[in-house]
């Protein structure tokens, strides 16, 4: 009918303008329900919230080609580093809920708020979609050439001189300083934290001698640990690992609930419709599954989620952490908030 014989037509007749509207409105539920079907339809983007090659960005470029291939659409690696990852959080928080923005998410966004300002809580802005893989753990490292042969050998001469030693850290805050922070409360010493710029300049001042150890991310030290320029005391995580057979966790060594190590999962904006995250949740799923997924991540030290991997079990995961990282944030001096 032309537009202006139909126009006539619906201000002449009400009745037949109602019918019209119905039809339309039927016409854009039926292209909304397709298009709910159809997630995801253009590429999607994976933000990491800190550099590239570091303990968040390799996970995340290890299962984005495997997720590609299960979702039929590209998945791109950001990187949106600054603040400590808050600047890479805020920029998913603040995206359109619709599925095609997603947060590697990790230890920061449940350790950050305890010490700094954050513009967002990762457990109500955020909703989950899975986790990635467990760890890697800290590690208690020293010289190779240190006289230190086990963490009893450490805490002795740090006991009988308070003032001689020194452990390296990536920072105020961080996961090694919150380490040392609970050695010292657990086994009674006072080893001062010299702060460097990251977890590698931390890692090296060890080997050169500068300070007597420090408490590191695994893959961090992993080069140097084969090359033997390192001595591995204690793992601070609950089990041992494949990969260091013979090192004992500092619970094995008496010091009870010491657990430092990462996570990386994703994560999406609150609102994110619940069919979108059950296709991303698919899709992380089959790309754990892979071998040349566990073939990249199991020698690090992460170990892939035992299912079912599911947003609600990575909420379940990040707030039992959050709790911890309140406790350790008492025994660093940080801020612990009323509301946790």
């Amino acid at each position: 009918m032309p537009r202006q014989n139909l126009e006539e037509t619906m201000r002449a007749s009400p009745w037949y303008a109602g019918l019209w509207l119905s039809v339309l409105l039927a016409s854009w539920a039926l292209t909304g329900t397709a298009r709910a079907e159809d997630f995801p339809s253009r590429p999607i983007t994976l933000i990491v919230s800190f550099a590239p090659g570091g303990l968040t960005d390799i996970p995340a470029r290890v299962i984005a080609p495997a997720m590609q291939k299960a979702l039929g659409q590209s998945v791109i690696v950001e990187n949106r580093a600054g603040a400590s990852g808050i600047t890479g959080g805020s920029y998913v928080v603040r995206s359109n809920p619709d599925g095609y923005t997603l947060l590697v998410s990790a230890l920061s966004e449940v350790q950050n708020f305890y010490y700094m300002s954050v513009p967002y809580n990762a457990l109500t802005d955020l909703a989950p979609v899975g986790q990635i893989a467990d760890g890697p753990p800290i590690v208690l490292i020293v010289s190779a050439g240190s006289p230190f042969k086990s963490v009893a050998d450490l805490v002795a001469y740090a006991k009988a001189n308070p003032s001689r030693m020194n452990f390296s850290t990536s920072g105020a805050g961080t996961t090694p300083a919150l380490a040392l922070a609970q050695l010292n409360a657990l086994a009674g010493t006072a080893i001062a934290g010299v702060p460097y710029t990251g977890t590698g300049p931390a890692t090296q001042a060890v080997v050169s001698g500068d300070v007597q150890g420090a408490f590191v991310f695994y893959p961090s030290a992993k080069g140097m640990i084969d090359a033997g320029q390192l001595r591995v005391l204690a793992l601070a995580s609950p089990n041992r690992l494949a990969l260091l057979p013979d090192v004992p966790t500092m619970q094995q060594l008496g010091y009870a609930g010491f657990t430092h190590y990462a996570f990386i999962g994703l994560s999406v904006p609150k609102g994110t419709p619940a069919s979108a995250v059950t296709v991303l949740n698919k899709a992380l799923n089959e790309a754990l599954a892979t071998p040349a997924v566990k073939e990249r991540l199991e020698p690090l030290g992460m170990t892939i989620p035992p299912a079912p991997n599911s947003p609600e079990a990575y909420l379940a995961y990040m707030t039992k952490e959050a709790a911890h990282q309140a406790e350790l944030a008492k025994l660093a001096g940080g801020k612990v908030p009323a509301s946790h």
